[in-house]
């Protein structure tokens, strides 16, 4: 579960970005929450990834 718990971690960790971009209207925090979501993109990648290797390995 330690996938589950990073992914929990960081986004408690962007909370603050997106609340100042889309409650306070913050740029800065607007061009953060891209990179962040970017970030995350690439987390969820490589767990599918780990996810599809185990799946074939357990089939074979």
């Amino acid at each position: 579960m330690n996938h589950l718990d990073a992914i929990r971690n960081f986004l408690t960790t962007c909370e603050t970005d997106f609340t100042k971009f889309f409650e306070k209207g913050n740029n800065a925090a607007g061009t953060r929450v891209r990179k962040q979501m970017q970030e995350l993109k690439k987390m969820a990648n490589d767990i599918r990834a780990e996810v599809q290797a185990k799946k074939a390995s357990s089939k074979g």
